[in-house]
């Protein structure tokens, strides 16, 4: 059922109530407690619970608060406020551009550009994906927090979840490096990969010399990539990469360790603004199951015009 529109601020947009889940309580279960209901049927974590019982409202049956020890009859309605209820102390708005892909009352699916950081940092205090989704709500009337799934570096382009409240976060987290979320890229490296497909496992570290290189070394978190080379042109590779974990500049250090660094790497390989102005690499699809509804979603991403070029093509080729 779609949430009715609260009244608007003065001046401000219309504003959608704080995110609820609800629940007709079944015949099934033996322990009807509105507790065991909210962690057994509604999956909510203890800190989530604990969180919903503070805010007044927020754990109701048939449209009454009530406790957690309470046991629900078959038919009542439970609901329990999982979304925020302020957006302060969060990422500051600020105006800027959003491909939206995908969107309902649980997630943001969005098509980030090359050179935009997810978060606010040194050098990029409010120019970043956050302060553009924040200010996206704020314009909506939306009361949510800005809560990425997981990460893109600036110059990745390409497909990033974001969830609207912190259930959503927390099952999507769990889902991650599992076949319940999947994430593929595709990249332009030097050169030709041999074997044309196969698997690195090398293990990643923090270089000692920096602050921001990451390289294979004894030592270092376990990492796995498959990789599959789609395409051969103007002597580099077109790859399919798919991740089993989730280390920081996993691709481009495992690339780069088979001596195929992405075109336009300045870290580990050669930066040429000539050809491409960020590393050669965009997250093309994601596929995941919905943390509320349970459903499978699954949102592609075209390449964009600049790795394109890199191809010789001016089209994403039928097979990505």
């Amino acid at each position: 059922m779609t949430q009715p529109l609260l009244p608007a601020p003065a001046g401000g947009a219309p504003l959608w109530p704080p995110r609820r889940l609800t629940l007709a309580v079944p015949p099934a279960p033996s322990d009807r407690t509105v507790d065991a209901l909210l962690r057994r049927t509604l999956h909510l974590s203890g800190t989530l619970i604990k969180r919903a019982k503070a805010v007044p409202d927020g754990i109701l049956l048939d449209g009454v608060p009530v406790s957690v020890t309470r046991r629900a009859g078959p038919g009542q309605v439970l609901s329990v406020l999982v979304g925020d209820t302020a957006a302060e102390g969060g990422v500051p708005p600020a105006p800027g551009p959003l491909r939206i892909v995908f969107e309902d009352p649980d997630l943001l699916i969005l098509d980030k550009a090359a050179g935009v950081a997810v978060h606010p940092g040194p050098g990029h205090p409010s120019d970043t994906l956050g302060n553009f989704v924040a200010d996206y709500y704020r314009r909506t009337g939306q009361i949510v927090r800005f809560r990425p799934v997981h990460r893109l570096d600036r110059g990745t382009s390409g497909l990033i979840c974001i969830a609207k409240h912190a259930h959503a976060q927390e099952v999507l987290k769990t889902q991650l490096h599992t076949p319940s979320f999947r994430r593929v890229y595709l990249a332009v490296c030097e050169g030709w990969p041999e074997p044309p497909a196969g698997v690195i496992d090398a293990p990643i570290g923090r270089a000692e010399d920096s602050a921001i290189r990451r390289e294979i070394r004894p030592g270092g978190s376990p990492a796995r990539t498959h990789y599959q080379v789609l395409a051969v042109s103007e002597g580099r590779s077109l790859v399919r990469l798919e991740l089993e974990t989730g280390r920081t500049h996993q691709i481009r250090v495992h690339l780069a360790s088979l001596g195929h660094p992405l075109t336009g790497d300045f870290l580990y390989g050669t930066e040429d603004p000539s050809l491409i102005a960020r590393p050669a690499l965009h997250a093309a699809e994601l596929s995941l199951t919905h943390p509320v509804t349970g459903v499978p979603l699954s949102r592609r991403s075209p390449l964009p015009p600049d790795i394109l070029a890199l191809l010789g093509q001016s089209e994403s080729p039928p097979h990505t």
